[in-house]
């Protein structure tokens, strides 16, 4: 297996009685192309097949984020996020991100750890928020400050994966 544009990677080994095999570990959107050597009993190795080229799926988003502005007072805000976890399985430890599209500035929060950097907001559980079983949500917050327009962020991650919005 090779990720297309890069070197040759070895995904498996197996014997002759074995026809097929499980790759795991790739990226989603992204082509991988494949290919098989065979090796005689003197270890000799075969040229390469034809290879064959595939796309990973999309990933889908476990998550859905919902962002508003509880209160607006015209340099500063408070607003509210609202995860949730709409996977098959439990969130155990969350990490939520997003950016600002003006110059607003993350104050103090409620029921996370907020930090910024730039224009990117960065939200952790605290500790009796931490799971969010499937079809669970929990809610968290924070003021701000700014000046001029007070756009809400238009895209969201949690733990690195693409959120939906709510």
């Amino acid at each position: 297996m090779f990720q297309v544009g890069s070197p040759d990677t070895v995904v498996a080994s197996t014997n002759a009685s074995t026809l097929t095999t499980t790759v795991s570990g790739l990226t989603a959107s992204t082509q991988y192309g494949f290919y098989v050597k065979a090796k005689d009993s003197a270890g000799t190795l075969g040229a390469a097949s034809a290879t064959t080229t595939v796309t990973t799926a999309a990933a889908s988003a476990v998550a859905t984020v919902a962002y508003a502005v509880q209160s607006d007072w015209g340099s500063g805000f408070s607003a509210s996020v609202t995860i949730t976890n709409t996977g098959s399985t439990a969130i155990n430890g969350w990490t939520l991100a997003f950016a600002f599209p003006g110059n607003q500035q993350v104050g103090g929060g409620w029921n996370a750890n907020w930090s910024q950097s730039g224009h990117t907001v960065t939200a952790t559980n605290q500790g009796f928020n931490g799971t969010i079983a499937p079809g669970a949500s929990i809610q968290v917050g924070f003021t701000g400050t700014y000046s001029g327009s007070n756009a809400k962020p238009t895209a969201f991650t949690v733990n690195g994966q693409p959120a939906a919005i709510g």
